[in-house]
């Protein structure tokens, strides 16, 4: 039987370092946020929302074991990593860092305008192994088009939704699904229920089967469907 969690936008614990000008709300434990009842959801260990000040960034910093994926809404992320790799992200685009056994990288608004970007990190299946890195440029399309990622590594699928308003848009089936809104309100209805979602607003569906998002507005909507391990 499908179960529905649902998360708020307020929810989110704060983070960052606004001083600097990096805003940070993550919508799991994260650092001195610790929730040991909100650790992980199936793959899914971080959704990060960040806002970056121009000239704001993270220095660099390590990551291990984790397949990263990054979702900018505005402005343009600048990307540095320890293997070489030099890009700057723009919306609709999807980054993918793969930090295997390691890899070192530095994020930062090297533009005149604001950053607000989405991360997630998910928990590979197996550890170790070479980082790698991938960028698709622009693989949202037009509005009301929908399309897929895969990070096999983690038995996860990014799906990205931008219905117009009145458009509805099929939820994909899975053991895990996890629904994020960056922008617009949509409505949720899963196993007879009925939630309305705004940005920032996440469910959480746990056996998903034929669920289905309508937008009340135009709206961007990420959507995981992770497997469960055999």
């Amino acid at each position: 039987m499908a179960v529905m969690s649902l998360h708020r936008a307020g929810d989110r614990y704060p983070g960052g370092d606004p001083a600097a000008g990096i805003e940070t709300r993550h919508a799991f434990s994260f650092g001195p946020h610790y929730d040991p009842g909100n650790v992980r959801f199936g793959a899914l260990v971080a959704c990060n929302e960040e806002r970056l000040a121009p000239g704001a960034g993270f220095d660099e910093h390590p990551h291990s074991h984790t397949e990263i994926v990054t979702w900018v809404v505005e402005g343009e992320l600048t990307h540095r990593d320890s293997a070489g790799h030099a890009t700057v992200v723009r919306p609709g685009d999807v980054q993918h860092l793969s930090s295997a056994g390691g890899v070192r990288h530095v994020e930062r608004n090297d533009g005149a305008a604001p950053l607000v970007f989405v991360q997630m990190w998910l928990a590979p299946l197996e550890p170790g192994g070479e980082p790698s890195y991938g960028l698709v440029r622009r693989p949202a399309g037009e509005a009301g088009e929908a399309v897929s990622y895969a990070v096999p590594a983690a038995g996860a699928v990014l799906h990205v939704r931008r219905p117009q308003a009145g458009q509805r848009a099929a939820v994909p089936d899975g053991d895990f699904v996890y629904v994020h809104v960056v922008r617009g309100e949509v409505r949720l209805t899963c196993a007879g229920e009925v939630a309305g979602l705004s940005a920032g607003d996440a469910a959480r569906l746990t056996g998903a089967r034929g669920a289905e998002l309508t937008a009340v507005t135009a709206a961007e909507v990420l959507i995981w469907r992770m497997t469960r391990p055999d």
